[in-house]
């Protein structure tokens, strides 16, 4: 777990210094979205994965009074779309849909933990889930409220 955690928080670095755009990062195929097992396979994901937030004492209490399940509908698009599958994420932009939320940057990568786990569970391969996580860091600009 740590070597993941350590991977994924240089990923997450390098990108952010080096202020890669999200665009630029989306796949120009649709073998990510193949390896998390297609529009089922990310289906199955968030379903684990809302279980395990809603669960989890860091990160159960943002996600209990929201619609748990477009919170996943919104999530399966989201990483369909990121992972070259034919899904369009039509929800509101990270800055809006978080912003009066106060989400620190504990909380984000409490999360991200928490994703980690359901991936695991869901035996995507390592290398395949830095993949997608390295697609999803940039957004933490727009998620975590500015001190």
């Amino acid at each position: 777990m740590k070597k993941s955690l350590i991977s994924i928080a240089l990923v997450a670095s390098s990108l952010l210094m080096a202020g890669v755009s999200f665009a630029q990062m989306a796949p120009k195929d649709d073998q990510l979205y193949k390896a998390f097992g297609e529009k089922a396979g990310l289906v199955s994901l968030m379903d684990d994965f809302m279980i395990r937030l809603l669960a989890d004492p860091r990160t159960g209490p943002h996600f209990q009074p929201a619609n748990h399940q477009r919170i996943k509908e919104q999530l399966v698009d989201q990483l369909c779309a990121l992972g070259g599958g034919p899904c369009e994420y039509k929800g509101a932009d990270m800055k809006s849909s978080h912003a009066n939320l106060d989400i620190k940057k504990s909380d984000f990568h409490a999360l991200v933990e928490v994703l980690q786990q359901s991936m695991d569970a869901k035996d995507i391969p390592f290398t395949k889930q830095n993949q997608m996580l390295a697609l999803l860091a940039p957004m933490n600009r727009d998620i975590i409220t500015p001190k």
